[in-house]
């Protein structure tokens, strides 16, 4: 097997959200085929408990502590020049030192690169392949951030979006390939850098639906008699916080008027203050992290995703439609889910249509069931790990096929 250095900004493991879920599936994918060399960052304490698990799939790895607080400190001087923060956040000698001393000492002729800050630490390793999974268009999310704050934060989150915006065209010009989430990921990266679209490329997250199955038998968490939403999600990301407010504020509460029997479930680790505070809305529960969500999402009569600000794909979206319950969301959410409105998801555009939609889901047994099977079967047919990451492979192995008929 050959050698393979793969670099995420996150440990990835558990695969218990966005990121994670995504890294890690990479990472199950490519030890398959390779030596796997991981170097990654371990930003909560809490994690360290998987090291063993993710070095396992390792022939070899560098696992090291990343302090948020000092981090963003550490970013801070980046402001006096035009450097995004996020390179310096993720800047560290000792990640440094261990690629550069793997790329010496060992036989990898390829890198797979998970996220643009990680980017840096081959930045002098042209003689390898290098792939660069970006995931989403960051640049653009930092944008969507600044349309919604006010100063100065808007003024921060603008310039990080131009300055990311420059090292992930520079990042994408150099390297061997770039991938997205998705094809509409993908082509707005083309958009943004037309000198890299011919080497810009996607493919989709995919889901476990063995593991997200409707076959097992969880105990019902809900009280009895009641109707329960659901949204699941990592409760500190600013996206899900938003989406959570706005729904248990100006959607929710029309819901419970015309459906008392409504509860809506904020289902998710870490919390955030204003998110802890919705508990006090009638009908709100907050259960902070749960060993496992598939019960919550099981007896479930509709999963909510009524997000604002949203990049690539909505793993929440799709591990509820694979548990096959009726899913509404909203645009922002189910970009780059080939999903058909009204048959295999539902779809709002304002919060009017958030309370019509799941109202009448609600009130209609036969309907949630059609929907929510449809829902399966799309995951089923169209977001399938191993038909996901047969794109990685082609990228790697056009690449060695590229170098032989140079040779």
């Amino acid at each position: 097997m050959q050698g393979l250095l793969y670099l995420t900004h996150r440990i990835p493991f558990p695969p218990n959200k966005g990121d994670k879920i995504r890294s890690f599936h990479l990472l199950q994918h490519l030890s398959k085929r390779y030596r796997i060399y991981l170097g990654t960052f371990v930003d909560d304490e809490k994690d360290w408990r998987y090291a063993q698990e993710v070095k396992s799939y390792c022939q070899a790895s560098c696992l090291v502590p990343l302090n948020p607080v000092a981090a963003r400190l550490r970013s801070l001087p980046a402001l006096l020049g035009n450097q995004p923060l996020t390179l310096a956040y993720y800047r560290n000698r000792q990640l440094q030192r261990w690629v550069e001393e793997t790329l010496q000492k060992e036989a990898v002729q390829d890198a797979v690169v998970f996220s643009a800050a990680m980017a840096q630490f081959l930045s002098r390793a042209a003689h390898i392949r290098r792939i660069i999974d970006f995931v989403d268009v960051d640049s653009d999310k930092w944008q969507q951030y600044a349309l919604s704050k006010a100063w100065p934060f808007n003024w921060l989150y603008r310039r990080e979006s131009a300055c990311l915006l420059d090292y992930e065209r520079k990042v994408a010009s150099e390297f061997d390939s770039a991938t997205f989430v998705s094809e509409k990921e993908a082509g707005l990266f083309k958009q943004l850098a037309p000198e890299a679209a011919h080497k810009t490329t996607f493919f989709n997250n995919g889901v476990d639906t063995d593991f997200f199955s409707p076959a097992e038998n969880y105990a019902n968490p809900y009280p009895v008699g009641a109707r329960p939403l659901v949204f699941t999600g990592a409760m500190d990301y600013w996206a899900n916080i938003d989406a959570v407010n706005w729904f248990a504020h100006a959607i929710f509460p029309k819901i419970r008027t015309r459906m008392p029997q409504a509860v809506f479930y904020i289902v998710g680790a870490r919390p955030a203050k204003s998110v802890q505070a919705l508990a006090d809305l009638p009908g709100v529960t907050v259960t902070g992290g749960v060993k496992d969500i598939r019960l919550y999402l099981q007896h479930a009569w509709i999963a909510v995703a009524p997000l604002r600000i949203a990049r690539g794909i909505q793993n929440k979206v799709l591990e509820a439609m694979a548990m096959q319950k009726p899913v509404v969301a909203s645009l922002q959410a189910m970009e780059g889910i080939n999903a058909v409105p009204d048959e295999e998801l539902c779809v709002a555009e304002n919060a009017e249509q958030f309370v019509e939609q799941v109202h009448a889901l609600l009130e209609a047994h036969a309907r949630r069931t059609t929907i929510g099977l449809a829902a399966r079967n799309r995951v089923l047919q169209a977001y399938n790990w191993s038909h996901s990451l047969a794109r990685i492979d082609a990228l790697l192995e056009d690449g060695h096929s590229s170098k032989t008929r140079n040779e």
